[in-house]
């Protein structure tokens, strides 16, 4: 059996799976495929059996290229992935059928594609592949088409606090519209999903520029009530996104970075070596003026 054919065979055990909502199974499935063998260039030229090796069938007519095969792949694993809400694996799967040749070469189908790419990855929570993955996004020449999304993707990098409000009104439209091209994929939860996205990058920036702030304040910023912002940051600390302390009687929220415990070690050396220094140098500033005053004396 050719290994489109094999791969042909498992996808459509797949879909059949995500049909009938067995995600478990699909899933056991799916892992029979491992993503690098869409990687293999077809172009190079075959190279001729020798005499004893076993012979690679040719797929039936009927079955789809490898590079066909993959978009189906990914679109299948999209629709496993969105049943887990997991918006950073749909994205990294779109990401993968923007990269086929055949969708790159064509606008109207490379651009609907960039678009979920850029949505699912603000949607996605803040962790270092998510940072990665937009930074490279940003790199891309082809966002030149979307303006809109790049200047989006630009304000998420950028260490400034977002008005969701203001933001909300700017791209409430292109939500929509998206929603619409997603048959209805991103919906009211993904609405509530975006706007935890914007006020945990605004808690980023402010531990950023913060060491130390009150609820209150915090809760301005943040443009929420300080019960909303005092459960949010919280989440946060949680899902060690950042780290920082309530000061509950004082109200205060503390933002530290947590050290390790050889850098602690570290630290107190270094700063007991300073302080021996000090020690030693007043000694013999004071032994230098008792001389001075001593030989005043004898004058």
């Amino acid at each position: 059996m050719a290994k489109t054919e094999k791969i042909a065979f498992i996808l459509e055990q797949v879909r059949l799976c995500l049909d009938r909502q067995d995600y478990v199974r699909a899933q056991i499935l799916s892992r029979k495929i491992s993503p690098r063998v869409f990687d293999i260039d077809s172009s190079k030229e075959k190279k001729k059996p020798k005499e004893g090796d076993n012979v690679v069938e040719e797929p039936p007519a009927d079955i789809p290229s490898l590079l066909e095969l993959k978009r189906i792949y990914y679109e299948l694993m999209i629709r496993y992935y969105f049943h887990n809400n997991d918006y950073l694996e749909i994205c990294r799967c779109y990401k993968a059928i923007y990269e086929i040749p055949s969708i790159r070469e064509n606008p109207s189908q490379w651009i609907p594609v960039l678009r979920k790419i850029c949505w699912y990855l603000i949607l996605a929570p803040h962790d270092p592949m998510q940072s990665s993955l937009l930074n490279s996004m940003l790199e891309d020449k082809n966002l030149s088409e979307i303006p809109k999304f790049r200047l989006l993707l630009k304000q998420l990098v950028t260490m400034e606090v977002i008005q969701w409000t203001s933001l909300w009104n700017s791209y409430k439209d292109e939500f929509e519209n998206e929603k619409n091209m997603l048959g209805g994929s991103l919906g009211d939860k993904a609405a509530e999903d975006l706007k935890q996205r914007i006020i945990e990058h605004n808690i980023l920036v402010v531990s950023r520029y913060y060491s130390r702030i009150t609820l209150k304040r915090l809760a301005e910023l943040l443009c929420l009530t300080v019960e909303e912002a005092e459960k949010h940051l919280s989440e946060m600390v949680v899902s060690k996104a950042l780290v920082a302390k309530i000061d509950w009687p004082m109200g205060i929220v503390c933002f530290q970075v947590a050290k390790d415990s050889n850098e602690i070690l570290n630290s107190w050396a270094v700063n007991l070596e300073k302080l021996l220094d000090l020690v030693e140098k007043s000694c013999h500033q004071i032994h230098k003026e008792t001389m001075v005053h001593k030989a005043a004396l004898k004058v």
